[in-house]
């Protein structure tokens, strides 16, 4: 039997329910009011979410790098800081993100991820910082050749 046509139902069960975005998506709607207009540039509804998606992922990848040179610019230099950043193997943006995924879906695994977090740089204060400091360096510069 096929689908009627009309607005999508939202599932109070579901998963995500109730959640930030939940709360976000009830302001924008009580703002914006009920229209049947579909906003953005495509009357298709799917392909403003896709415009709409690629758009935030590639802001938010412009002010992670930028953020990301600007931290390591003063030890490394303006080009080790780039090549640090744009030499990031597949392999480990793979597995940091993740880990940010895994931690932003739920309580325990923000948690979990956190509390790795801290033992990771309590783990690091303890060895003796120079110790700590070459290791870390040693890490940063083959990024950099590769």
């Amino acid at each position: 039997m096929a689908r009627k046509a009309g607005p999508i139902q939202s599932d109070e069960s579901a998963e995500a329910a109730g959640g930030i975005s939940d709360a976000g998506g009830e302001v924008l709607t009580r703002l914006t009011g009920t229209s049947l207009k579909v906003p953005g540039p495509s009357v298709n509804p799917a392909t403003n979410l896709l415009i709409n998606d690629i758009a935030i992922r590639a802001g938010g990848r412009l002010i992670r790098h930028t953020l990301e040179k600007g931290l390591l610019r003063g030890r490394y230099g303006g080009t080790g800081a780039k090549a640090i950043v744009e030499n990031r193997s597949l392999t480990r943006s793979i597995v940091s993100g993740l880990l940010a995924r895994y931690a932003t879906r739920s309580v325990p695994g923000a948690v979990l991820i956190g509390g790795g977090l801290v033992a990771k740089t309590l783990f690091d204060r303890g060895r003796k910082s120079a110790a700590a400091r070459r290791s870390g360096d040693r890490s940063l510069r083959k990024m950099a050749e590769d």
